[in-house]
């Protein structure tokens, strides 16, 4: 990751920090010698992600849900900068429990922004993801061109901006947006019925079993490696207040499909295994490259992991972890 340094008194609140993005932000900002307090309530978020931290003494675990407005306004208390990442974010699920998915996404994030704001955060840099372009077919996907919505996931995220937009220009509050593409590696939880497709294939694989493929594969996707999308965060940290309120596009900026991602796996395991081809699921974007100038630009974002760096250190991490 390239040099980011912030004062050796910076203290960061990380939202979700028990998740698969979550975890790694917090376990990086700790090797960088700041304090990191997280706040997760362990719903999708894992114990064991955190536990190699718990005995480092600028580590500091609350556990609370951030739907609950006392809990934000006490976690962001004395914090220089908010990095929220908690939610639930599963299209599938979201057309499933329309209610659930809004209580979390939106309440629980303008809770936070309204706890970060009474507390003078000074950057609240939050989650978005790039189901916000809907059903737009323009490639790449480019931030201010987007479609209509397909899943209330999607409205969420799209709520979620539009109220940051609102706490920076009423309130000064200094907000950016990562519209996230695709992002997997090491602590992605392989399991459940929407788990994401990297992990759940890795798994499969492993475990000799044939993983399905919704549709019929040909859906482009933007993969993301981990460490590129912490590395977004942090300069979202260190961004000049004049682009605070908008939204970035956070990828590698390169396009494969799910075909081949699948083959690409199969060759690293070794693996003679045929998918199970399913019908298309709701709510899905077939399509999705992003156009990550504006990152660039703004933010100093550089991503330093393509799709095959990234997917070879992920097929290490999760060997070593089944085996």
């Amino acid at each position: 990751m390239q040099a980011i340094k912030f004062d050796e008194n910076a203290k960061f609140l990380v939202t979700g920090g028990a998740g698969f993005i979550g975890s790694s932000i917090c376990e990086t900002l700790v090797n960088m010698g700041h304090h990191v307090l997280c706040l997760d309530n362990y719903s999708t978020g894992k114990r064991k992600n955190i536990e190699h931290l718990f005995a480092n003494a600028l580590f500091t675990l609350v556990e609370g849900d951030i739907r609950d407005a006392s809990i934000c306004n006490q976690v962001t208390a004395g914090v220089d900068f908010v990095l929220h990442q908690a939610a639930i974010a599963s299209v599938p699920q979201s057309i499933e429990e329309p209610q659930l998915y809004h209580d979390i996404n939106v309440t629980g994030t303008l809770n936070m922004l309204e706890a970060a704001r009474l507390n003078k955060v000074k950057k609240f840099v939050y989650a978005s993801t790039s189901a916000i372009y809907g059903d737009d077919e323009s490639l790449p996907k480019k931030e201010g061109e987007e479609g209509n919505l397909l899943s209330p996931y999607a409205y969420n995220k799209k709520a979620n901006e539009e109220y940051a937009y609102l706490y920076t220009s009423l309130y000064g509050l200094d907000t950016y947006g990562l519209r996230y593409f695709n992002v997997f590696g090491k602590r992605q939880d392989p399991n459940g019925a929407y788990a994401a497709v990297v992990p759940k294939f890795i798994t499969e694989l492993l475990a000799n079993r044939a993983p399905e493929i919704y549709g019929n594969g040909e859906q482009t996707r933007d993969f993301t490696y981990i460490d590129n999308v912490v590395q977004a965060n942090l300069c979202a940290c260190l961004c000049p207040s004049e682009y605070a309120g908008q939204a970035f596009n956070i990828a590698y900026g390169a396009s494969d499909n799910i075909l081949e991602l699948y083959e690409t796996l199969r060759s690293l395991l070794d693996k003679d295994i045929e998918a199970t081809i399913l019908p298309p699921r709701k709510g899905d974007i077939l399509h999705s490259f992003a156009d990550i100038s504006k990152a660039k630009e703004l933010l100093g974002y550089n991503p330093q992991y393509s799709f095959e760096r990234g997917i070879k250190e992920c097929v290490v991490w999760y060997k070593k972890e089944l085996a």
